[in-house]
């Protein structure tokens, strides 16, 4: 397949272009937006390329490329040239996510080639809220961010949510996890890391990842297996959500395994809606 000219990676100078699509898409887009607005489309800063679509001239859809392969605001022509540009340059990404129409059709194109999949969760519901959780849920006063110091207890806890959560575990990668350390590490060294620490472990953890104008992203919940339905998640999730609202974005979102009943019912209690869907093809 040849790369159709109509896609190239953005240059700086198309930064305010990029920023004015990917606010159509302000939810889904978290994660794009946050690291375009962070980098100013500088590639070295970016941890990627930022892939744009054009039709007569005018920018009309974009697809991040990096560890996550992220289709936004793009139809079924654009999808097509995004997959040829995919195929042309060889999978370098763990995974495949978006706003779930679009992302369904990209791996339709990519899965002959790149598949099978290792998994593949298809409708992830996007929720989100504006307003603080409801007075019958009282915030957790011990839940804090956590201190450049605490890594120690930080990363057993983040590490263990992210192998339940994706099935492999992050210290299997490459680079032995060195990238995902330091993506914690930044988590807490910004002060997004929320967590209750009881008898030297942490026993409940939320971070606040993706942060841009119009909302910050709720991500990395988890409560330790012996600590589970005791309550200790919704009153840790008001805290930060209480928090997220005063200090980051107006709009806390987040995105969910829609087979994961118990978080769905949580984050209803907690006053999050259902915005979209999202969908997450894992390698």
């Amino acid at each position: 397949m040849l790369t159709t000219p109509a896609t190239r990676p953005l240059e700086p100078g198309e930064l305010g272009d990029a920023l004015a699509l990917l606010a159509r898409e302000p939810l889904a887009g978290a994660f794009v937006t946050a690291r375009v607005i962070e980098s100013g489309l500088d590639p070295r800063l970016l941890g990627g390329e930022l892939w744009g679509w054009y039709h007569r001239g005018r920018l009309r859809s974009l697809c991040f490329s990096g560890a996550n392969l992220v289709p936004l605001h793009a139809g079924p022509a654009a999808l097509r040239a995004f997959a040829e540009r995919a195929l042309a340059e060889g999978r370098r990404c763990t995974s495949i996510v978006g706003p779930a129409p679009a992302t369904a059709a990209l791996w339709a194109h990519l899965e002959p080639h790149w598949g099978p999949a290792r998994a593949v969760r298809a409708h992830q519901p996007l929720m989100a809220t504006s307003a603080p959780p409801p007075p019958g849920i009282t915030p957790d006063s011990l839940v804090r961010p956590m201190r450049k110091d605490e890594m120690d207890l930080v990363l057993p806890a983040a590490v263990a949510m992210f192998t339940e959560e994706v099935g492999v575990s992050p210290l299997s990668a490459e680079d032995g996890g060195l990238a995902y350390q330091s993506r914690v590490a930044e988590t807490v060294g910004t002060g997004r890391c929320f967590a209750r620490v009881e008898d030297g472990r942490i026993v409940f953890k939320a971070e606040i990842g993706a942060v841009t104008p119009y909302t910050c992203q709720l991500t990395g919940v988890w409560t330790a297996p012996d600590r589970r339905r005791t309550g200790l998640a919704a009153a840790g999730l008001a805290t930060v959500v209480r928090h997220a609202l005063t200090t980051w974005a107006p709009v806390v979102s987040l995105y969910v395994n829609d087979y994961n009943a118990p978080a769905l019912a949580l984050y209803r209690r907690l006053g999050f809606t259902t915005a979209g869907a999202l969908m997450s093809v894992l390698f």
